[in-house]
């Protein structure tokens, strides 16, 4: 089967979403639909995953969403790109930590291409940057596996407003920062999402 290729060029509401990658992934599993990746924005959310914990809330005056992705607490919101996907690993490896590695090879490929370095860190999911002596992220990435199907799946940030992470320990790392593309490089990244496509198509197929 191949992969639909879906953009929403308005904002999604999180909730939305979550419920069109559940049907989807049981239409997958059913053999009765394509895997999916899907770039969009969302409004401003708070997310909590499977193993947040409350003491990551900063400011508890914020409404946070409880969902079921993988990962701790984090930020969506507009200048943030996500890319959503229901992909079946019965077709491929059944291999979670293999699959996230192709996840985050995608995200630094894509960086790359931009001319950011970034990395992994096996401790600290996500994608990272080296600001001087300070390690900030870049992307974070919470997936969840059901019937062999990987879904939800990483953001990152481009020009979002920094200043949303303050409510929050994001993703439960106190000693690292957040920072977004605008403020390592200020380029033109119009470009970014159709790179990031291809090469996440590319290597879901090596």
């Amino acid at each position: 089967m191949s992969i639909e290729i879906k953009k929403s060029e308005k904002p999604i509401i999180y909730e939305d979403a979550k419920k069109i990658m559940e049907e989807r992934l049981l239409n997958l599993h059913l053999n009765k639909s394509n895997e999916l990746i899907w770039t969009l924005e969302h409004p401003n959310i708070y997310t909590a995953g499977t193993s947040y914990n409350k003491n990551d809330v900063l400011d508890k005056s914020i409404k946070i969403l409880e969902t079921n992705r993988g990962g701790k607490i984090t930020y969506h919101g507009p200048g943030q790109l996500i890319c959503y996907f229901v992909i079946d690993l019965k077709k491929r490896k059944k291999d979670i930590r293999n699959f996230i590695s192709i996840i985050e090879k995608t995200i630094i490929d894509t960086l790359q291409f931009f001319d950011i370095k970034t990395f992994s860190d096996r401790e600290n999911i996500g994608i990272w940057y080296k600001d001087n002596k300070k390690i900030k992220k870049v992307a974070a990435i919470g997936i969840r596996i059901s019937k062999w199907i990987a879904y939800h799946g990483f953001s990152i940030n481009i020009n979002n407003n920094l200043d949303k992470y303050k409510a929050i320990i994001p993703c439960g790392i106190k000693d690292k920062g957040i920072t977004n593309l605008k403020q390592i490089k200020d380029q033109n990244y119009k470009e970014l999402e159709k790179k990031l496509v291809e090469i996440l198509i590319s290597n879901l197929n090596k």
